[in-house]
């Protein structure tokens, strides 16, 4: 799950009205069956597995199965509502070349089929460049639940995510060249660990997607965490977003200097679209390891970094 191996990651979500929710990702290390987990909360938890059911044989692995991750979790904390829990499955669990016909079944069984062409005119131009890589569900009933499928970008020029953007009504071009100048020290090419795409498809969509969200891997692209919480702050300005909070989550996660390492601030996204919008900060456990820095580039030397 993370660059140390570790099975756990931490992220803030901050909505477009100011609200943070805070979201652990992890995965179930050492159980002989995916679900135990699931099976052991579902009742206290209220969950809703419906949509789950349908698609578990396309997802979860038999002998012929196998793949880096089978199931994921996230449990989602907002003030005052008990936890949620969204679910990630992997499309290439059978293979990278059977992942387009998954998501595609995938798609036909939740009653979304006629999103699956135009994601894939969308995001998926660039042959073997564009992948699919997760594939999610939100475990309740609300209207909002959602639907979301990722695609990794290996590297993108920001028009090439401009353009996966477009699906979307209400997302911004601009916002977009932005959010990759300021994190990412450029527009192209994200040549480091790739950009992601999601879309979410909830009930009140219908056949299209109604946000999408980037995401950008910054540990690819600055020289140490320092670094990053600076830009990281640069982009939750824009947003009116205290940055206080952040700190006070990488306060509370590891008490290492900033510039000792690489890592901790793992990726940031932008949301867009008709709900959901904000900005969402991934923060690594370094449970096991923390990744040394890399060098500062002098001024005017290219920004981007493996």
């Amino acid at each position: 799950m993370a660059d140390d191996t570790s099975p756990v990651e931490f992220s803030l979500a901050f909505d477009a009205g100011g609200e943070c929710v805070v979201r652990v990702l992890g995965e179930a290390v050492g159980s002989p069956r995916p679900r135990d987990f699931l099976d052991r909360v579902a009742g206290e938890y209220g969950l809703v597995t419906d949509r789950l059911d349908a698609v578990a044989d396309l997802f979860l692995p038999h002998e012929e199965r196998q793949g880096p991750f089978t199931l994921w979790y996230s449990l989602i904390f907002r003030p005052g509502s008990r936890p949620r829990i969204k679910v990630y499955l992997n499309p290439q669990i059978s293979g990278a070349t059977m992942a387009d016909s998954l998501v595609s079944e995938g798609f036909r069984r939740l009653g979304i089929a006629g999103g699956f062409e135009p994601v894939i005119e969308s995001a998926l131009r660039r042959g073997d460049r564009d992948n699919f890589t997760f594939f999610a569900l939100d475990l309740d009933d609300g209207p909002l639940s959602r639907v979301k499928v990722y695609i990794s970008h290996e590297a993108a020029e920001s028009e090439d995510v401009e353009r996966a953007a477009e699906l979307v009504p209400g997302t911004d071009p601009e916002l977009i060249r932005e959010f990759l100048a300021v994190l990412g020290g450029r527009k192209g090419p994200f040549d480091g660990r790739p950009l992601v795409s999601s879309y979410s498809f909830v009930e009140g969509s219908g056949q299209r997607p109604g946000n999408y969200s980037l995401y950008l891997p910054i540990r690819s692209y600055v020289p140490d965490d320092e670094v990053a919480r600076a830009r990281v702050h640069a982009i939750l300005a824009q947003f009116d977003v205290d940055g206080t909070v952040l700190d006070n989550a990488l306060d509370a996660v590891s008490n290492r200097p900033l510039r000792n390492g690489v890592g901790l601030l793992a990726h940031v996204s932008l949301r867009m679209g008709e709900f959901g919008s904000g900005i969402t900060v991934y923060l690594s456990s370094e449970a096991y390891q923390v990744l040394p820095p890399r060098k500062r580039p002098v001024l005017g030397a290219p920004a981007g970094l493996r």
